[in-house]
Parts: structure tokens; sequence; C-alpha cells
């Protein structure tokens, strides 16, 4: 199985850094696991809803060059589905079982995702109702990943 982590912005924090490092270590005995970051746009603090939109719209022309037809692509989203660690599980199992080879995770910027790349998602996953920071969500994502690999193998660690 492929696992694409597909970004908006930069990791600048170390300890973010070194979390996120561990997690694709530990990783690479599950799956193909690679991380793509494109550019975040500079949001003047005052932003109107017009520029917010513009911003979006660039970071998903951005976005769009790297999301593939084949691929299954799940959007981190406020508004998407809430599951457990179970059932991401048994999500990403299935995929594979039913022969989707490559899932494609992607996280918005500060501004969240524009519509047309929400309008490609297969599948819209919420990690909770509040906010985190992106750079944040992409260790909490990867801890996830490797959760559901753990679970699927009936290996130690899920408790």
């Amino acid at each position: 199985m492929k696992i694409t982590i597909l970004c908006v912005g930069k990791i600048k924090e170390k300890y973010f850094k070194d979390g996120i490092t561990e997690y694709q270590k530990r990783l690479s005995k599950y799956c193909n696991l690679e991380i793509l970051e494109v550019a975040d746009e500079k949001t003047p603090d005052d932003a109107s809803k017009l520029e917010v939109e513009k911003i979006k719209e660039k970071e998903a022309q951005r976005l769009q060059k790297y999301i593939k037809k084949e691929s299954y692509v799940i959007t981190l989203e406020i508004e998407g589905k809430m599951i457990s660690s179970e059932q991401l599980a048994e999500k990403i199992d299935n995929l594979g079982i039913f022969g989707n080879s490559h899932i494609i995770f992607i996280i918005g910027g500060s501004l969240g995702l524009h519509h047309s790349i929400t309008e490609q998602s297969d599948y819209k996953l919420s990690f909770s109702k509040f906010t985190f920071p992106h750079q944040m969500m992409r260790m909490i994502l990867l801890e996830q990943i490797y959760r559901s690999y753990r679970i699927i193998m009936k290996e130690p660690y899920h408790k």
C-alpha cells in the first residue's frame, strides 16, 4: 500500500519534525509512505472573504498537481466524519483488500481546503470539532495511520 500525505505548508518546529520522522520510520515496515508539501500563501490579518477564497484557490492549484485519479482521496475537514481508530484501521485495510493501492490524505493550510479539492474527496475525515494547527495535524495523522497498521496486524500498541 502506498500512502501519501499531501500538505499545505512546511514544518518549521523541530519537535514536530522529530515526531514526524519517528512515525515515518515506524510506518516504513507497513507501507510505502511519502509526504508532499506545497507552499502556503501568506494571509493578511484582515483578509476579506474574496482574498481568503483566492488564497485557498492558489493552494488548491498546487495540491492538484499531486492528486492522481486512480488514488483514493481522504481530505481532513472539520465537517468530515468522525470515526474511531479501529474504524480507520478497517477503512485502510478494506481499501487495500478491494484494490485501492494508493491512499492520499490531504491536509489544508490555515484557511482550510478549497472546494475544488474537497469535491474530489472520496472520504471526508474529521479528527475533532477542534481546530488544530496543520503542522500538528500531520503528526497526529501519522500516529493514527501507524496505530491503524498495528491494529490491522494485531500487534501490541493500541490500547
